[in-house]
Parts: C-alpha cells; sequence; structure tokens
C-alpha cells in the first residue's frame, strides 16, 4: 500500500512540474515577419491575377467591409472579389506599412496604401489576420478606405 501511494505521489509531482514549465513567448518579430510576407503575397495575388491565390488567404469566417453591406464569409467575399480580376491589368494594389501582431501570436493587425495602376494613392487599407496553424496566417477582417 506504501508503494502505491508513494508512486502516485511521484506521478503527481511529475504531472504538475511539467504543467509548470514556463511556454517561450512566440519571436513577435518573426511573427511580424510572417504577417508581412503573407499579406504581400496576398497583394501579388491581386497583381498576378491569381483568384485561386487570393482566395487562399481568405478565413472561412471573413468578414470584409467591401460594399454597402459587409460580406460575411469567405464565399461571399471571394464572389463580390471576383470582379476585380477580370481585367488584365489589376485596378489596384495595396502593400503593408505597419504590421502589429498580439504577443500570442494569434492576431495581427496590417494597414497600408492602397494604389491606382498609375501608382497614385487613392485609399488605405486595415485588415485584421489570424494564426489559423502555425505559420497559416488567413484574413478575417478587411476594411478599405478613400482618401479624404
Amino acid at each position: 500500500m506504501t508503494r502505491i501511494l508513494a508512486a502516485s505521489l511521484v506521478a503527481l509531482l511529475w504531472t504538475t512540474t511539467a504543467q509548470a514549465q514556463p511556454v517561450a513567448p512566440p519571436d513577435a518579430k518573426a511573427l511580424q515577419l510572417n504577417v508581412i510576407q503573407t499579406e504581400r503575397a496576398f497583394a501579388k495575388s491581386m497583381a498576378d491575377r491569381d483568384f485561386a491565390a487570393f482566395a487562399s488567404f481568405v478565413s472561412e469566417e471573413a468578414v470584409f467591409f467591401s460594399g454597402a453591406t459587409p460580406l460575411q464569409g469567405k464565399p461571399a467575399v471571394v464572389a463580390y472579389w471576383k470582379r476585380f480580376f477580370g481585367a488584365p491589368e489589376a485596378p489596384f494594389a495595396w502593400e503593408p506599412e505597419r504590421v502589429e501582431v498580439l504577443v500570442s501570436g494569434s492576431l495581427a493587425l496590417s494597414t497600408g496604401p492602397v494604389r491606382d495602376p498609375a501608382g497614385k494613392v487613392t485609399g488605405s487599407f486595415t485588415s485584421i489576420w489570424r494564426q489559423e496553424k502555425p505559420g497559416v496566417w488567413r484574413i478575417v477582417f478587411d476594411k478599405g478606405n478613400a482618401c479624404p
């Protein structure tokens, strides 16, 4: 009986100690760089006229503020945005200017200018990205703003 009690106590202490070990925080700079690269790849999908690539960055739960009412869900977002892929030249381009990532590494905000085909700034964008699995970021909220 004493052996069973001692073994149980050792197992309990081992489990408690294993759970108490600190978890290293995500590398903030690496996450920020990953989101910057993801935003640039998302923008490149528009420049390359690659609608399938564009759609791959959109979360199933995405909300885009693209029209009169918010577009809810990936099917609505990609259906609306397909219109921007019909012409040989992209109607606009964007690039991240600032990216901030939560300490947890679960969400990120990117923002920057939107330019017309001539390169003139016509607005700005703000996007919220969610890390859906390690290294895979998908856009969950997007809103463009016209220049005042």
